[in-house]
């Protein structure tokens, strides 16, 4: 199955306020996807919804073969495994260190061999250009590193999709294009990346297929 997501005519609510309505897109394995608009668009709100944040009120959706209509809570945790989230403010624990936090979430996820925890580790680290920083503190680390680190975190389960919500909002225009070039390396090995960002100089570096977040509706651009 090619599509990762796949959207009909779906309503997204934020508690009472309808936020975007009939909504129907399908995104693929290997699409890098930009959503685009401004703040309070609609664009976090939509990534809520894939990672069962959010729940759908009307037409249907599916991620990862989870169908979100009828999404149980007991399926969440096994939905979000499939997926990787980058947010803009890295969260990352500030009282462990790089491999300590990549470490935390892998065992909270369920691994439990460290033979095989500290392959993947060393693994993700070298994906995101961070080797020989295992072992520092997120204080010891610039932004660009913390956001590097935060994708790592976000590929230890091998996702399927990576929702990433302005994860260059709080970078300079040079660590956002390595983070960007990161991103898009990610989606040509196979996997689907949303992009989320209001940035135009962002965006403009790498043209890729757009959603148009506005007034409650989503518009594809060509």
């Amino acid at each position: 199955m090619d599509e990762l997501i796949k959207f009909l005519n779906v309503t997204i609510f934020q508690e009472e306020r309808l936020v975007i309505g009939d909504l129907s897109v399908e995104v693929k394995k290997g699409e890098f996807v930009y959503l685009l608009g401004k703040t309070g668009s609609g664009k976090s709100s939509f990534l809520k919804t894939l990672y069962g944040d959010l729940p759908i009120v009307g037409g249907t959706g599916s991620v990862c073969g989870y169908d979100l209509t009828n999404l149980k809570q007991r399926e969440i945790p096994f939905l979000r495994r499939k997926l990787g989230i980058v947010f803009q403010d890295f969260q990352l624990l500030g009282d462990r260190s790089v491999y300590n936090n990549l470490r935390f979430v892998m065992q909270a996820t369920g691994w439990r061999d460290e033979t095989k925890i500290r392959e993947r580790i060393n693994e993700v680290i070298r994906k995101v250009n961070l080797d020989g920083k295992e072992t520092k503190m997120p204080h010891e680390l610039s932004g660009g590193e913390q956001q590097r680190v935060s994708i790592a975190r976000a590929l230890v389960n091998d996702p399927e999709v990576i929702l990433a919500d302005e994860p260059t909002g709080n970078l300079d225009p040079e660590t956002s294009e390595e983070i960007l070039r990161i991103l898009k390396q990610l989606s040509d090995s196979g996997r689907a990346v949303l992009f989320a960002t209001h940035d135009m100089m962002v965006y403009n570096k790498f043209r890729s297929r757009t959603l148009n977040f506005e007034n409650g509706k989503v518009r594809e651009e060509a």
